[in-house]
C-alpha cells in the first residue's frame, strides 16, 4: 500500500512550477501591466508554437533521444501546407493532412535512422534538420506564401473570457497537453517510454519492443511539429521559410526547465508546459521593462544550465 509521501510531487515536478511563480511575483512587482489577463493571453500566443513543439520533444527526451531537426521540420510542414493550398487549391483540410503527413515522414525517417541503423539522435537529427532546411527553401524558393485560405489561419483567431481575448490556438495546445499527459500517464504505451529511456536493456528483456517504441515516438513528435506549423501559420497569416529557426533550442530549453531529464526516463510533460511558460514569462516581462533582448537571452542560458545541473545532482544523490 503505498504511503503519503508517495503522493507528494518530486522537487522535479515542484520546482520548475515554484520558478514560475516566482517570476510572475517579481514581475508583477516591476509592470502594472504584467499581472493582467491579456497580457498573460499574449504569452500564451507567443508560446503555443515552441510549446507544441516541445511536446514531440519531450516524448523524445523521455527515451534519452534528443531532436535538433524539430524546428527546421515545422517550418518545411507550414510551407508545404500553404503553398499546396494556393499552389493547387486544394481545401484547407486536404493541404494540412499534407503538411502533417510531411513531418510525420521526417520523424519516421529519424525514427528508422535511429533504431534500424543505429545512429545516434544527435547525428541524426542534425542532418534532418540541414536536410529540411534545404528542401524547404528549394520548395519555396525562399519566398514567403501569403494570401492564404481563411481556414488557415482559424487557431490565430480569439474569442472573449470576459474583457481578455483568448486564441484558439492556445485552447489547441492546452487541449494537446492535456491528452498527451492522460497517455503517458495512464496506458501501457505511456509507461513503455518512461522504460525505454530508464534502462532499454531491462525493458527488451521484459518483452517490450523497444525499437517500435522509439519509432512510434519519433513520429508522433513528427506529428506534434506538423500541428505545430498550422498555430504558427495561423499565428503568422503566412507560409514562411524562415521559421523554425530558434525553435528547436527554444523547444529543448522547455523541456529541461520543466524538469524532463536528458538522460531519459524522469520528466512530467506538464512540465514542458510550465518550462515553455517560464520562458515566456521573462522574455515579457524583461521586454515590459525595456531589457535589451540580448540580455533575455543571457537570462534564458543561465536558467538552461541551471536546470541540468540540478537535474545532474538528483541523479547523483539518488545513486
Amino acid at each position: 500500500m503505498p504511503s503519503w509521501k508517495d503522493h507528494i510531487p518530486s522537487i522535479g515536478t515542484l520546482g520548475p512550477f515554484l520558478a514560475l511563480l516566482l517570476a510572475c511575483g517579481f514581475f508583477s512587482f516591476q509592470s502594472e501591466q504584467f499581472l493582467t489577463g491579456a497580457n498573460f493571453s499574449l504569452i500564451l500566443q507567443q508560446i503555443m508554437v515552441v510549446g507544441l513543439i516541445a511536446i514531440g520533444q519531450t516524448l523524445i527526451i523521455l527515451t534519452a533521444g534528443i531532436d535538433l531537426s524539430c524546428g527546421m521540420v515545422m517550418a518545411l510542414g507550414g510551407v508545404v501546407m500553404t503553398k499546396v493550398a494556393n499552389d493547387y487549391g486544394l481545401h484547407p483540410i486536404v493541404a494540412i493532412s499534407i503538411g502533417l503527413a510531411v513531418t510525420a515522414g521526417f520523424g519516421l525517417l529519424n525514427g528508422l535512422l535511429v533504431t534500424r541503423i543505429k545512429l545516434p539522435p544527435f547525428i541524426v537529427t542534425l542532418g534532418t534538420m540541414n536536410i529540411a532546411f534545404a528542401i524547404t527553401q528549394l520548395y519555396s524558393g525562399s519566398q514567403t506564401i501569403t494570401d492564404l485560405p481563411v481556414a488557415m489561419t482559424f487557431f490565430g483567431n480569439t474569442f472573449g473570457i470576459g474583457q481578455t481575448q483568448v486564441a484558439y490556438g492556445t485552447v489547441l495546445m492546452l487541449a494537446c497537453y492535456a491528452l498527451s499527459w492522460i497517455w503517458l500517464r495512464e496506458t501501457a504505451q505511456g509507461r513503455h517510454i518512461y522504460a525505454v529511456g530508464n534502462n532499454p536493456e531491462a525493458t527488451r528483456l521484459t518483452g517490450i519492443a523497444t525499437h517500435r517504441v522509439i519509432l512510434m515516438v519519433y513520429v508522433l513528435a513528427g506529428l506534434c511539429y506538423g500541428v505545430a506549423s498550422v498555430l504558427s501559420v495561423a499565428r503568422t497569416g503566412v507560409g514562411d521559410p524562415n521559421a523554425g529557426q530558434t525553435e528547436n533550442l527554444d523547444a529543448i530549453t522547455a523541456v529541461v526547465l520543466g524538469g524532463t531529464s536528458l538522460f531519459g526516463g524522469r520528466g512530467v510533460i506538464i512540465g514542458s508546459l510550465i518550462g515553455a511558460m517560464i520562458v515566456g514569462v521573462f522574455r515579457n516581462g524583461l521586454t515590459l521593462m525595456g531589457v535589451s533582448s540580448v540580455y533575455q537571452i543571457l537570462i534564458t542560458g543561465i536558467l538552461v544550465i541551471l536546470a541540468v545541473a540540478t537535474d545532474q545532482l538528483s541523479r547523483k544523490g539518488g545513486r
